[in-house]
């Protein structure tokens, strides 16, 4: 497929097409009075799959004045629909369902491509049940995009579909859209859209999250389908967020996993608390009051392992009260391991390159101090050093005279690398930056200050590896650079 390769991350569309039309159908676009009493073209929208999300999406659809076709294979809810009942038991979906049947808003049927011929954009909301390996069985995508394309081909017009399914990234365009391309001998962003749109709809309260949405995430490839769902949602969502269509894939897969998270951690820390007598409830009601730390974007970026003379001593703190009291956690009881994954990953992504003069900018746990104690970048180091591989070293708050010794000592039982460290890391630190950047064959930046910033832009380094996000935005570099997760 040939697509349009547009950079929408968190920016407005500042083209504007012309109005979605359809030439072959006049009912397609019905007038709409808004409050000025100017008349407004609103498309019409299918949605296919009338379960949970797309039942509450025609309705709350129809609700800003969207003439909306529901399609299913369950004769069962297309009769349900089409009579205005809810086919699931959700506040207001009867009465939003109701009131749209009535105002002629609303229809529902089995014909697929009778509904895409009929309306402007498609919303695709069927089942992703987990296939037999784990993964996800596009079997129902499939079938759908074989009705939307067969109506594809009906039309001369534009015609925007929705992928709103969770589904692995990529998905779309690599399933969907090459069997509508294929089948309706069209192109994907010339001749029709494909977008995806996540749901964050919580079940009992999804009508009220509709219009009040945490986040609306657009996912797309071309200006046009940008601009269409911009303004579907403009009533109830003035700034959504444009990103690429394999970012809000995933989106909707990492919001659903914190979720999970969150609700293991709370429960083992019921588990962790009840052996000592501590009410848990009294402990999270206290905890969820923070919203500068706990409750926050605050930790939540990729980049290094967590280190400090905090977070790991408490967390094997924790982990030995458990044990203590005969408590297993397995969420909490594998925080180190996953942290250990990290600093082993960088370890091999320094290795790949077969660099034997390695360049470390930032060596405190964070910028800013000279606090060195449990860094995990010394385990790094340690295992670079233990393999015969020449360490330079810089630090913006850390020279050849800040004292090292009490802050290695504090830390012999808990940080290994440290302590292997101990004699030879003296030698290593360089307060002269040209000269580390400059005499090294790879750089591993631990810091995001401007200094270093300004330095990889013009270092002639093989490769640098990037452990915390330098620039917010991909950016040109004479040396390849790249992070753990990026």
């Amino acid at each position: 497929m040939e697509l349009l390769d547009l950079d929408l991350r968190n920016a407005d569309v500042v083209d504007t097409p012309q109005p979605v039309m359809n030439p072959d159908l006049a009912p397609a676009l019905r007038p709409v009075l808004n409050p000025q009493k100017t008349p407004v073209l609103k498309p019409a929208i299918s949605v296919v799959g009338l379960g949970y999300v797309g039942a509450v999406s025609m309705a709350c659809l129809s609700s800003l004045g969207h003439r909306c076709i529901g399609v299913d294979v369950d004769a069962r809810k297309v009769e349900q629909i089409a009579a205005g009942e809810s086919p699931i038991h959700e506040k207001d979906l009867g009465e939003t369902l109701s009131e749209g049947v009535a105002n002629g808003l609303i229809e529902a049927t089995d014909d697929l491509e009778r509904a895409v011929w009929d309306t402007d954009v498609t919303f695709v909301s069927v089942g992703t049940p987990t296939a037999a390996d784990g993964g996800c069985d596009y079997r129902y995508i499939e079938a759908a995009a074989e009705g939307m394309a067969r109506g594809l081909r009906r039309k001369r017009s534009f015609h925007v579909f929705v992928m709103r399914c969770s589904i692995p990234p990529g998905t779309t365009l690599s399933v969907m859209a090459p069997i509508i391309e294929r089948i309706s001998g069209r192109k994907a962003g010339r001749d029709f859209g494909v977008c995806f749109n996540p749901e964050f709809l919580r079940e009992g309260v999804a009508i009220a999250d509709f219009h009040n949405p945490p986040k609306t995430v657009i996912g797309t490839t071309d200006l046009r389908s940008a601009e269409i769902l911009r303004d579907i949602y403009a009533p109830v969502d003035a700034q959504p967020i444009f990103t690429s269509i394999e970012a809000a894939e995933m989106v909707k897969y990492v919001d659903n996993v914190w979720h999970a998270t969150k609700v293991c951690f709370a429960n083992e820390v019921g588990r962790l608390c009840k052996p000592s007598g501590v009410d848990s409830r009294e402990v999270m009601d206290i905890f969820v009051q923070d919203h500068k730390l706990n409750l926050s974007a605050y930790y939540l970026k990729p980049g290094f392992a967590y280190g400090g003379s905090c977070l790991p001593k408490e967390v094997r703190a924790v982990q030995h009260m458990a044990k203590e009291a005969g408590v297993t956690l397995p969420m909490i009881g594998n925080l180190e391991r996953s942290n250990r994954e990290h600093i082993e990953e960088a370890v091999r992504m320094v290795r790949t390159t077969g660099a034997r003069r390695v360049g470390i900018l930032g060596l405190a746990f964070k910028p800013g101090t000279d606090d060195l104690r449990e860094s995990p970048i010394l385990e790094v180091m340690a295992a670079l050093h233990a393999e015969g591989v020449a360490l330079q070293v810089h630090d913006e708050a850390i020279t050849k005279d800040t004292p090292l010794e009490g802050q290695l000592a504090y830390v012999r039982h808990g940080s290994k690398g440290g302590a292997e460290l101990a004699a030879n890391l003296p030698g290593m630190l360089n307060d002269d930056l040209d000269e580390v950047v400059e005499g090294a064959e790879v750089l591993v930046v631990c810091h995001a200050s401007e200094a270093y910033r300004s330095k990889m832009r013009r270092s002639h380094a093989r490769a640098v590896i990037d452990l915390v996000g330098l620039y917010n935005s991909p950016c040109e570099t004479r040396a390849p650079l790249e992070g753990i997760g990026w």
